[in-house]
C-alpha cells in the first residue's frame, strides 16, 4: 500500500505540472480527489488493511490527499494570476476615455424655451398652474357658462361632473389675476389636454398663453408685441396679418396669420396655396373676464394670445406629422 501511495503521489504531481489551463486543473481534481478519485478509493480500502497497518497507511493517505490538494491550489493560483495579468495587459490605461454621447433636449423643450425667451426679454413673466382644471377657472371665469356653444369646441376630457383636464392654459391667467391688481404681464406654458388625434392634432399639447393687463393697453400694443415675438422666433421679414375671429374671453378677437415660411408667400402644399399660414389666436380682455376677477373695467384693459407650441415647431423646423414629436423615434430627436 505505501508503494502505490508513493506512485500515486509521483503521477499526480506530474501531471499538475504538465496541465496548461484550468480545466485541466479540474479534470485532475476529480480524477484524484472526486467522489470516485484514486485517492478517495485508496482511503476507502484502508479499512480493509490489517488493524496494525491501518493507522500508519491511513496518516501517509491522508498526506498524500494533502499534498495534491495543494499542488492543484496551486495551479488554479498561478492561472488566475496569468489571466489578470493578461487582462491588465490588454488595457491601456494611457488610451483617452470613450467619450458619453450627449443627450439632447427635445424639440418641443427648445421651442418653448426660445419662445419662453422671447416674451422674458419684453418683460413677461413665466408662470404655471395645475394639468387638472376646475370647471370654473377652464370656463365660466373665461365668459364660456355651462350652455355655451363654445364648449363644444373643447372636445373636453372630464374627470367628473366639475372637473376637468384643462383645455388651455388660460385658466392660469384667471388664477394670477384673481391673486394681484394689475399690472399684470404674464405668459403661461404647459400641456394642455383635448380629445383630439390626427396629423395635426394630439390628445395631449403644449400651448403658450400670454396676458397683459394695465391702464391704456390698446390692440396696437397687441400687434407691436406680437410682430416682436414671430420676427424673433422666424425672422425679420415674416410679415403678420390679424384676421377677425371669436373667442369667448376676447372682445374684439383675431386670428394671426404669418407669411408663409416656406415659400415666402408664393403659394405651396405646406399653406394651402394662400400664402399664409395661421400661427395662433389673440384679442383685447373680453370685460366680462376682467368682472369675474374684480378688476375695474372702466381703468383697465387688456390683450390675451395664446398659440400651440407644436404648431410653431412644425412650422420652424419644417415638420409635416406632429405625431412625430411623440413617437421617440432616435433618428427624428437627433435632428435637434
Amino acid at each position: 500500500m505505501k508503494q502505490e501511495l508513493e506512485k500515486i503521489e509521483k503521477e499526480a504531481l506530474e501531471a499538475i505540472r504538465a496541465v496548461s489551463d484550468p480545466t485541466g486543473v479540474r479534470t485532475l481534481n476529480a480524477r484524484y480527489l472526486g467522489r470516485k478519485g484514486i485517492v478517495t478509493g485508496l482511503l476507502r480500502k484502508v479499512s480493509g488493511l490489517p488493524p496494525e497497518e491501518r493507522p500508519e497507511t491511513g496518516k501517509l493517505a491522508n498526506k498524500l490527499k494533502k499534498r495534491i490538494e495543494k499542488a492543484l491550489e496551486k495551479a488554479v493560483q498561478v492561472f488566475e494570476a496569468g489571466r489578470d495579468k493578461a487582462a491588465e495587459d490588454a488595457l491601456d490605461v494611457t488610451l483617452p476615455g470613450r467619450p458619453l454621447a450627449g443627450g439632447r433636449m427635445h424639440p418641443i423643450t427648445q421651442m418653448t424655451q426660445a419662445i419662453c425667451n422671447v416674451f422674458q426679454r419684453l418683460g413677461f413673466e413665466i408662470v404655471e398652474g395645475p394639468d387638472v382644471e376646475s370647471d370654473y377657472y377652464n370656463f365660466e371665469a373665461l365668459n364660456i357658462p355651462r350652455d355655451h356653444p363654445a364648449r363644444d369646441m373643447q372636445d373636453t376630457f372630464y374627470i367628473s361632473e366639475n372637473i376637468v383636464l384643462r383645455t388651455h392654459t388660460s385658466p392660469i391667467q384667471v388664477r394670477v389675476m384673481e391673486s394681484q391688481p394689475p399690472p399684470v404681464r404674464i405668459i403661461a406654458p404647459g400641456k394642455a389636454y383635448r380629445v383630439d388625434s390626427d396629423i395635426s392634432h394630439t390628445p395631449m399639447f403644449h400651448q403658450v398663453e400670454g396676458l397683459m393687463v394695465q391702464e391704456n393697453v390698446s390692440f396696437g400694443d397687441l400687434k407691436g408685441i406680437l410682430t416682436t415675438f414671430v420676427q424673433q422666433i422666424f425672422d425679420e421679414e415674416t410679415s403678420l396679418r390679424f384676421r377677425p375671429s371669436f373667442f369667448p374671453f376676447t372682445e374684439p378677437s383675431a386670428e394671426v396669420d404669418i407669411r408663409c415660411v416656406i415659400c415666402r408667400g408664393a403659394g405651396c402644399r405646406v399653406c394651402s396655396h394662400t400664402g399664409w399660414l395661421e400661427v395662433l389666436g389673440a384679442g383685447m380682455v373680453h370685460p366680462a373676464v376682467f368682472e369675474m376677477v374684480g378688476y375695474d373695467t372702466e381703468r383697465y384693459s387688456g390683450f390675451a394670445f395664446g398659440m400651440g407650441i407644436e404648431r410653431i415647431a412644425m412650422l420652424k423646423y419644417g415638420i409635416e406629422d406632429i405625431r412625430k414629436f411623440y413617437e421617440n423615434d432616435l433618428r427624428f430627436l437627433e435632428q435637434f
